[in-house]
């Protein structure tokens, strides 16, 4: 019999179902998949505040094909940057606090609803924009992140787009002859 219920949080993390894992090291934190599929070495965020930080970076630009990998970048390009700027540190660790304290239960224990809602309300905040442009920047900027949306990258050096497919509707179920030219 279970003397404590617990809740699915809880669940989801003593199930060997949590995504992504902290350890500390004698370098700083390591922010690293559960199976181990990648990790990366942080300097300056402590393990709870780089989580939430990949989490804050999901619940902006929530994408499900894209594996937490990507969004622990964002981290990690912070993390980066942090380490030459103690402002920036600072207000990262300042800003995970405010997530922690705003609803009067840690961010990471709240639910994506109540995560996304906090955020609304902290959208002006410059905590915020840090966060929003770092992801933009590390998460849109990155080719691996182009191949899940099918994105081929810059036409540029192929010649341009006009015949890489660009006057080709081929896609559509019943294009018009018209619609897909023969190339000349």
């Amino acid at each position: 019999m279970i003397d404590k219920p617990i809740n699915r949080r809880q669940f989801l993390q003593t199930s060997g179902f949590a995504v992504t894992g902290i350890a500390l090291t004698t370098s700083g934190v390591m922010l690293m998949a559960s199976d181990g599929a990648w990790a990366m070495s942080l300097r300056t965020l402590d393990a709870p505040g780089a989580h939430a930080l990949m989490v804050m970076a999901r619940r902006l630009y929530p994408h499900p094909m894209l594996n937490d990998m990507y969004y622990a970048k964002v981290v990690y390009d912070l993390d980066e940057q942090a380490k030459s700027n103690p402002t920036l540190g600072a207000q990262l660790k300042e800003g995970v606090t405010v997530l922690d304290k705003a609803k009067g239960i840690p961010w990471l224990e709240l639910s994506e609803g109540n995560q996304t809602e906090l955020l609304r309300g902290i959208e002006t905040t410059a905590f915020f924009q840090t966060m929003r442009n770092a992801a933009v920047a590390s998460i849109y900027n990155n080719p691996l992140v182009w191949r899940q949306f099918g994105y081929e990258g810059s036409s540029f050096e192929e010649g341009g787009y006009r015949y890489r497919g660009f006057n080709d509707l081929a896609w559509l179920p019943d294009p018009p002859e018209t619609a897909s030219p023969a190339v000349e």
